[in-house]
């Protein structure tokens, strides 16, 4: 990536003697919130996958942006390796930051992110059995990964960070929304597995990072909505991580169809039935919250913007939790058969492609000029 040159090393003669000398000044500070950049190119892949209608050409054009989100994905690993090599100090205020330790499900959803979409499309270019392989060392990778964020994030916040209630932001959200992208990616790879025990039990381990994820979500929305209600409109640079409160919405609605699918003769009939009605009378309703918050965030987005809202990596968030609502009402309207529903996710797929190609034009002129990455304002 072009962060690794956009500033010259500092030499060993220049450092103060006895001062631990900073190599790869450049990447000093490259947070854990770069994954996001994965995350909103992958799932444009994945998303525009499954919607109904295909244009000529579209799969071919999906099938580069997964090798983007790949590539991206392998710089930026080797990137943070570096970092935590040579900035050691400031990884570790990463970690004791509340506003920036959260980023860390991110890497979880990066992983994941990227071997759905290895799965889904990139199978075109390197076959299906080269596929299975890394999507599960990635999913292995990525739920391990998530799992752990869910948990560490949220006992550092209670043991070190303590944030006060008025600094609840969405971005608490992205720890226990990481176990969802698992519960909703999955499910891909049961069919590929051996028939039997190994399908069921990744079926229902599967369900089980779904609750996870659901109910931490559950506790951390009220603080989020409770914050906007009583605090007001956030800052106009952290205006656009309100779209990250669509990602628990849309990513547990595309995990209870992925499920459905997948339950189908791997548990007994009444199950697999029962998986299949939760499907639509689940997903149906948190659509609707879904579209009503998206209607909310869209004109806070729109006042921030008339108020000097500038590009910044918070511009990532529009991509994502919006891909997510794509792929979930896509699941609904294969499901239901109701036009409705493609309609939707079809126009969400175009503001998610209009939303991709500015983040990505944003980032990279910023790291051409060497504006990134850069010590937060």
């Amino acid at each position: 990536m072009v962060a690794l040159t956009t500033r010259p090393a500092v030499p060993p003669a220049s450092s103060p003697a006895g001062a631990p000398v900073r190599r790869l000044p450049a990447l000093r500070h490259l947070g854990p919130n770069w994954y996001a950049s994965v995350m909103g190119t992958a799932i444009v892949a994945t998303a525009g996958a499954g919607l109904p209608w295909q244009p000529p050409g579209m799969r071919t054009a999906l099938t580069v942006v997964w090798a983007l989100s790949a590539l991206l994905l392998g710089v930026l690993l080797t990137a943070r390796a570096l970092h935590w090599t040579h900035h050691r100090d400031q990884a570790r205020a990463h970690l004791l930051d509340a506003s920036m330790a959260p980023f860390y499900g991110c890497l979880a959803m990066a992983l994941l992110a990227v071997g759905g979409a290895t799965l889904v499309v990139g199978s075109d270019w390197i076959g299906v059995r080269a596929a299975v392989a890394v999507d599960l060392v990635l999913f292995t990778a990525g739920t391990v990964t998530g799992v752990l964020a869910a948990v560490a994030v949220p006992y550092l916040m209670v043991t070190r960070h303590r944030p006060p209630l008025a600094d609840a932001s969405p971005v608490w959200l992205l720890p226990v929304v990481a176990p969802m992208v698992s519960a909703a990616l999955g499910p891909l790879l049961v069919p590929h597995l051996p028939a039997g025990q190994l399908r069921q039990t990744l079926l229902y381990c599967c369900y089980g990072l779904f609750g996870l994820s659901l109910l931490g979500a559950l506790l951390m929305l009220p603080l989020v909505v409770g914050r906007l209600l009583t605090g007001g409109p956030p800052a106009l640079a952290l205006t656009p991580t309100l779209f990250l409160v669509l990602g628990p919405l849309g990513q547990s609605t595309t995990a209870v169809h992925q499920l459905a699918e997948a339950a189908q003769g791997v548990v007994p009939g009444p199950y697999a039935g029962g998986f299949a009605t939760l499907a639509v009378l689940y997903g149906v309703p948190v659509m609707g919250f879904a579209a009503l918050w998206l209607g909310l965030a869209g004109a806070l987005v729109v006042r921030a913007l008339r108020r000097g809202l500038g590009f910044s990596l918070t511009w990532w968030g529009f991509t994502f939790p919006v891909g997510t609502c794509v792929t979930g009402l896509a699941g609904l309207g294969s499901r239901t058969g109701l036009r409705l529903f493609d309609l939707a996710a079809t126009g969400l797929y175009a503001l998610l492609v209009a939303a991709w190609l500015v983040a990505c034009a944003g980032t990279a002129h910023r790291l051409v000029t060497g504006r990134l990455p850069a010590p937060p304002a």
